[in-house]
């Protein structure tokens, strides 16, 4: 691999970030084919290739917003509901411990200062938290799914494989949101897409254009360096 390979590569990996303001501009079908294609590259234990994925635009991503949104206004009026909305793993500790809540609580309150959300304001945060059901307005959203059958390696598996899309999408043009919220309204999502009682939810992704005057889209998480999360033995 050349010098300009690796340089197009590292772009395509730092240039990625988790966008939340998306333009209407549909995305052509072939060059979803293209980056699934492509991201099926992916590793996966004995190549048992676990993912399944639904892409889902129009009158069904109209759909899928409106019952999950209706869901999660209802949740936020009766949080005694949250009971009927448990994903079925685990995404976050039950309890937290530092570093890891300080970096959870500074990009959380980064991301609410650049809104203009103070602390408090739960109307505004629950306001934005109803966008993450919306797509942040992306035309096109992905959802990836496993077999129940399969162990804990299946999502390291599709967890690989969610990172080529996002980053073979950025190398196209188009830009990604993760969304593991999506994860407790799985009943609703697998209705929706009519999925197999054996299927689970893993992750949503909202793909398309990034809108480029939206505040939202400057913000751009911080990462340690190398020398802080590695340990080098000779």
């Amino acid at each position: 691999m050349n010098t300009e390979q690796v340089r197009h590569v590292d772009d395509a990996i730092t240039s990625r970030h988790s966008v939340r303001a998306f333009l209407d501009t549909p995305v052509d079908v072939q060059t979803i084919k293209d980056i699934l294609a492509v991201s099926s590259r992916a590793p996966s234990g004995t190549n048992t290739q676990p993912w399944k994925v639904y892409v889902v635009t129009g009158q069904k991503r109209a759909e899928m917003i409106d019952r999950v949104c209706a869901a999660q206004i209802e949740l936020h009026q009766k949080p005694e509901l949250a009971d009927q909305y448990k994903e079925t793993f685990a995404y976050y500790p039950e309890t937290w411990i530092s570093p890891f809540i300080d970096r959870r609580r500074e990009n959380g309150w980064g991301l609410y200062g650049l809104l203009n959300i103070q602390k408090g304001e739960k109307e505004k945060m629950a306001a934005q938290q109803l966008r993450n059901f919306q797509l942040f307005d992306a035309p096109v959203a992905l959802y990836f799914t496993v077999n129940k059958a399969m162990g804990i390696g299946s999502k390291m598996d599709i967890s690989m494989m969610i990172q080529n899309v996002m980053v073979a999408a950025k190398a196209r043009g188009l830009d990604t949101c993760p969304q593991a919220a999506w994860n407790h309204f799985h009943p609703i999502v697998l209705d929706v897409l009519n999925a197999p009682n054996d299927e689970e939810l893993v992750c949503a992704v909202a793909l398309g254009y990034a809108d480029p005057d939206h505040i939202v889209n400057t913000f751009i998480t911080p990462r340690l360096p190398v020398e802080d999360f590695t340990v080098f033995m000779d």
